[in-house]
């Protein structure tokens, strides 16, 4: 993706894909060489099982070649990867950031999620359409993360796989993992955050390497809701960790 120096993973979050980091690469330049990376389940086969571990090791598998530490900047699903990671392979992440994601779900369910989502009116026909659907926000990620074809836009993955995913994360806690990342982090919440209340906040107090901020007005495509605000946190928390 051009640049040069640090290598600096993208990983979207759920729904998503790689191209919905496309309005932070320039500027994410100035810093290293970003990589995106689509998730398996986002366009390309998923996992025989659907747990965060085999996405992991997909993830794992895929960015072998990239020996030097990397700058992990994940979002939502990918902030938990980009942690998973971390703890997992310690020597390859210099740093971490995460973005509007928290360690414990249990006790949620993604069925209703679902059936709005088998609701949606697909295809879409087009890019107004979807924009008018969705929003300038939400439409433009899901713009940057649909399949387009002769007819339109359409989901990238079956509505179950998305569903299994997020079901995934009502069953267990992600805690432990987290607590044993080393990498320093920085760990972005939105205002109207989809996270559990204080959570992030506690993420910080639990480990000493990690700093949280809250995002005024943010929900939770931070990145796409304020984006001079989220460039201004990640360029001062690179600087730092790059120095």
């Amino acid at each position: 993706m051009g640049g040069t120096g640090v290598p600096i993973l993208l990983l979207h979050g759920l729904m998503g894909s790689g191209r919905t980091w496309h309005a932070q690469l320039d500027w994410l330049r100035e810093f290293g060489r970003p990589y995106t990376f689509d998730a398996a389940g986002h366009g390309r086969p998923a996992p025989p099982e659907l747990t965060t571990e085999a996405f992991v090791a997909d993830l794992a598998a895929a960015v072998a070649s990239i020996t030097e530490p990397m700058v992990v900047i994940g979002h939502s699903m990918g902030g938990l990867h980009g942690w998973m990671f971390a703890a997992r392979y310690p020597e390859r992440v210099r740093a971490l950031v995460v973005e509007d994601m928290a360690p414990d779900f249990r006790g949620r369910t993604a069925q209703d999620w679902a059936r709005m989502i088998e609701a949606w009116p697909q295809p879409f026909p087009d890019e107004a359409a979807m924009l008018a659907y969705f929003g300038p926000v939400a439409g433009r990620y899901f713009l940057n993360s649909f399949a387009h074809g002769p007819d339109g836009y359409r989901l990238h993955g079956p509505v179950k796989t998305f569903r299994d995913i997020s079901e995934e994360w009502g069953t267990r806690d992600f805690w432990a993992e987290w607590e044993s990342v080393g990498a320093p982090a920085l760990l972005l919440e939105g205002e109207h955050t989809i996270t559990p209340p204080g959570q992030m906040r506690r993420m910080a107090e639990v480990n000493s390497r990690a700093r949280h901020v809250l995002i005024p007005h943010a929900g939770h495509l931070v990145h796409d809701d304020r984006p001079e605000a989220y460039r201004t946190e990640v360029s001062a928390f690179l600087r730092s960790v790059l120095a």
